[in-house]
């Protein structure tokens, strides 16, 4: 379903049927302004144009194909929620595809935004437990080497009874 409409086709969008639950790539006409002095030492302006696209989820559609219609994409970039509304009809918008169609049964998809900071949390609270165990195993690893000059003045565990050890594993 790859659905490429131009700016000029204001039909065209509003027959796209843009909803929440599609997965959307907006590419937007962005022109940068650079501000220089030139070899004359004048003030000059540079514009610069370029293309950015922007793919995600649609998780809100408001005021459906009239004029003032807008919809709202989330997508993740570099682990970080970006959420971008675009009217439908602007003429900074170059083109709208529909790369993928789910069925959702809500109008707003607004939970998203909590189950993706949820997944996000847990992700973050495993990394850590894995974390902090390789620093313990690193942390008894360290000590042990610089505080053990001589092997013969500290009792190796394998010279010391099974009784003797097990009461230094519970003191």
């Amino acid at each position: 379903m790859k659905n490429v409409i131009t700016p000029v086709n204001a039909e065209g969008r509003a027959k796209l049927g843009i909803r929440p639950g599609d997965t959307v790539r907006v590419v937007q006409n962005i022109v940068e302004l650079k501000k220089g002095r030139g070899t004359d030492k004048k003030e000059k302006t540079v514009k610069n144009a370029r293309k950015q696209v922007f793919e995600g989820l649609v998780l809100a559609t408001k005021h459906g194909t009239e004029p003032g219609g807008t919809f709202t994409v989330r997508a993740t970039l570099s682990g970080v929620g970006v959420e971008k509304t675009f009217p439908l009809y602007s003429p900074v918008i170059d083109s709208i595809e529909i790369v993928k169609r789910s069925r959702v049964r809500r109008a707003k998809l607004y939970f998203i935004r909590e189950k993706a900071a949820k997944m996000v949390r847990r992700q973050l609270r495993n990394a850590r437990m894995m974390h902090l165990k390789s620093d313990e195993e690193v942390a008894a690893a360290a000590p042990a080497e610089e505080n053990a000059p001589s092997t013969e003045e500290t009792p190796s565990a394998e010279s010391i009874p099974k009784e003797e050890k097990e009461e230094a594993v519970v003191v």
